[in-house]
């Protein structure tokens, strides 16, 4: 699996219910068109954690890195709800930060290199 963790804190003027359904209603649409896998959604309990990452992370899985790929072609496509959807998270976060995980060891890892 391949792991999208994104870190983020809550924009000016949004509360958690507004960030929260924003994110679900995103990403539950990208899980039902099969381009990401699963999410999960958490927040920063007591305020423990280190400085600079956000109130809010998420994580999203992937089989591949092909379908995050199409995820970020889809998020990039701007067309009609798909537009409507994404904005209504990424207006509603501030803070943002991202990096790309894979479970380990992964199915890769004993495997020669495919033959050209």
């Amino acid at each position: 699996m391949n792991l999208y963790e994104m870190w983020f804190d809550r924009g000016p003027g949004t509360t958690d219910a507004e960030l929260v359904t924003a994110i679900h209603n995103w990403l539950t649409f990208l899980q039902d068109r099969g381009e990401i896998e699963s999410y999960r959604l958490t927040r920063r309990k007591f305020g423990f954690g280190p400085a600079g990452m956000g109130e809010f992370h998420v994580t999203v899985e992937t089989k591949t890195l092909d379908q995050l790929d199409q995820a970020f072609m889809t998020a990039a496509s701007r067309f009609g709800d798909i537009e409507a959807l994404h904005a209504e998270v990424y207006r509603r976060i501030t803070n943002y930060s991202s990096a790309l995980y894979r479970d380990y060891p992964d199915d890769v890892l004993g495997k020669p290199p495919r033959q050209v």
